[in-house]
């Protein structure tokens, strides 16, 4: 019988997980492992992290180790000997000296199909790469990267319009209720495992910095469509516009195409009231909000009233 759980967890996405636990009034969650607290803003001010947030917020004890291998964390967990570990989105590997201390394992919730996408960033690279479904798959962990037996999956498919920040709000639903279902499965002894082949049928998930978000203009628009959409939140998709900053949050493949003549990628072909059309690598995109440096979002319409722009000029 699961009744004991130490929860691993970090960002925003974890959060469903561990009040799901919480909410089901069938466990006892006797701790929380998060990350260190990080300085954020122009401030540098150290900030929570939010699973350790919601933790405090109903009395859970709260532990930030940086090295979580470390003795001293490994005596810990000896001693609150948990019945399960749930892991969700904490940011370290755990070593086989904990994975080995729970009867039923370190479960942890992954956000994305596995084997597909194993790695920091499956959410926003799911977007990235086009791909029409995601989801949520729970494991067992191994000492591995995302490569423990997998237990449960829930598809979800992706919108049209789907961006990092939507397909993270709906995993993280996902997530938290497959997490329910998995436990209750270990339970009762029905869980299945399904190990998985050794390469990922897609390249690793890599951890986004800012600079992912420098816009490549000899891709494709379908490509770099899909890119704005799934680096929207963070860090978001820029270019460099008459020296400075310009930040692209939605974008359109022109499927109409342009009288113009096919010109350099990032050149400005056309311009309306209501967009910018700009040459790619294989056809054209239509900008239609956009952000420039120090300012807020805005339509390209609003825009455009503000900082006229005429066809031939480029984001170079």
């Amino acid at each position: 019988m699961i009744k004991n759980v130490v929860f691993m967890g970090t960002p925003d996405f974890a959060v469903g997980t561990l009040q799901a636990l919480i909410d089901s009034g069938r466990y006892q969650v006797q701790a929380v492992f998060s990350q260190p607290d990080k300085p954020k803003g122009r401030s540098r001010a150290l900030q929570m992290p939010p699973v350790k947030e919601a933790a405090i917020s109903v009395g859970i004890p709260v532990y930030q180790p940086v090295k979580i291998r470390e003795k001293e964390w490994i005596d810990l967990l000896n001693e609150l000997r948990p019945d399960v570990i749930v892991v969700a989105a904490f940011g370290q590997i755990i070593p086989q000296a904990i994975l080995d201390i729970p009867e039923y394992g370190c479960i942890n919730v992954h956000a994305s199909l596995l084997p597909k996408y194993r790695g920091a960033a499956p959410i926003q690279w799911a977007v990235i790469n086009g791909e029409e479904e995601s989801g949520v798959t729970t494991m067992r962990m191994d000492a591995g990267l995302d490569t423990g037996d997998m237990i449960l999956k829930r598809i979800v498919p992706l919108e049209k319009d789907e961006t990092g920040g939507s397909l993270f709000d709906k995993l993280s639903a996902a997530g938290a209720s497959l997490l329910l279902e998995t436990l209750e499965a270990l339970e009762n002894g029905t869980a299945s495992y399904e190990k998985q082949p050794e390469e990922s049928p897609t390249p690793y998930a890599a951890m986004l910095t800012k600079e992912d978000g420098c816009i490549d203009w000899s891709m494709s628009a379908r490509a770099i469509e899909c890119r704005i959409r799934g680096l929207d939140p963070w860090p978001g998709a820029w270019t460099r516009f008459r020296g400075k900053l310009l930040k692209i949050w939605k974008a359109e493949v022109d499927s109409a195409g342009t009288d113009a003549p096919r010109m350099q990628p990032g050149t400005i072909c056309k311009v309306t009231k209501t967009s910018l059309y700009v040459q790619t690598g294989d056809g054209v995109l239509s900008i239609r909000e956009l952000q420039p440096e120090g300012k807020k979002r805005m339509t390209a319409d609003a825009y455009l009233r503000g900082y006229p722009v005429t066809a031939g000029e480029g984001f170079f």
